[in-house]
């Protein structure tokens, strides 16, 4: 419920009030301004725009609603079909008052009243440019500057523990098998070398006097060409004491 205004009213009562100001209404809208007092004005400011509100719904009700403060059917049929059509892309604000200064007699205060009829010319949208405070852009630089200072800081001798013990651990490993691996070379092939020497000198001495005693062919492995072979043989028979002068006498 609207907060009933304070002081004496415009008429002798209520009901007085309501006329008045519906009479008012309907000739603005007839003769799209008047002129009258500045309280009558601004008390029947909010009566009128309600009106053209339901005119510009455009339907029965709102005409019916209408019609229930304006009794002249002509007044409502302008309103509807002539005004309304004119606010259509209004979005509130369909009365203007303008001061007129005062009325000679009394000196009331007197103002104009008006439909505001005029086409709605939509604005260009601005794009605002977003206001930013240097203060607080440069302390957020020098704040991420430190950031990464130490961060810079604290990760640098991690890397560089990280890089010294990637060198040596790979010297030390690469020397290592080196030299193992020239101790077990220099020290494996001696000892079966030593070992497998009079191995094969005994295994040949018996088998060169088995040779010799039964007068069989000698074979030996190795020589290359008949003269070396020959050689050999001479050696061999040399040692058994047979020549081959021995064999004729005998």
């Amino acid at each position: 419920m609207p907060r009933p205004t304070r002081g004496p009213r415009l008429g002798g009562g209520p009901a007085h009030e309501r006329l008045m100001l519906n009479n008012l209404a309907s000739s603005l809208f007839t003769h799209k301004a008047i002129t009258t007092t500045q309280t009558k004005a601004k008390r029947m400011q909010p009566v009128a725009e309600k009106l053209v509100s339901l005119a510009k719904r455009g339907d029965l009700h709102a005409r019916r609603q209408t019609m229930a403060d304006i009794t002249d059917k002509n007044v409502v049929h302008e309103l509807f079909a002539n005004i309304a059509p004119l606010v259509q892309d209004r979005n509130g604000g369909y009365t203007r008052i303008t001061k007129l200064g005062f009325r000679k007699g009394d000196n009331a205060p007197m103002a104009l009243i008006e439909l505001v009829l005029e086409p709605v010319v939509a604005k260009p949208a601005r794009a605002k440019a977003k206001l930013t405070n240097a203060v607080k852009a440069t302390a957020s630089a020098a704040v991420v500057e430190e950031v990464v200072e130490e961060a810079a800081e604290h990760t640098e001798p991690e890397t560089v523990v990280d890089e010294n013990i990637a060198e040596e651990a790979p010297a030390e490993v690469v020397d290592a098998p080196a030299e193992a691996v020239a101790e077990e070379v220099v020290e494996a092939p001696a000892e079966p070398a030593a070992e497998e020497a009079p191995a094969e000198v005994a295994e040949e001495a018996p088998a060169t006097e088995e040779v010799a005693s039964e007068g069989a062919e000698v074979i030996l492995e190795g020589p290359e060409t008949p003269a070396e072979e020959e050689a050999a043989v001479a050696e061999a028979q040399a040692e058994a004491g047979e020549t081959p002068e021995a064999d004729q006498a005998k």
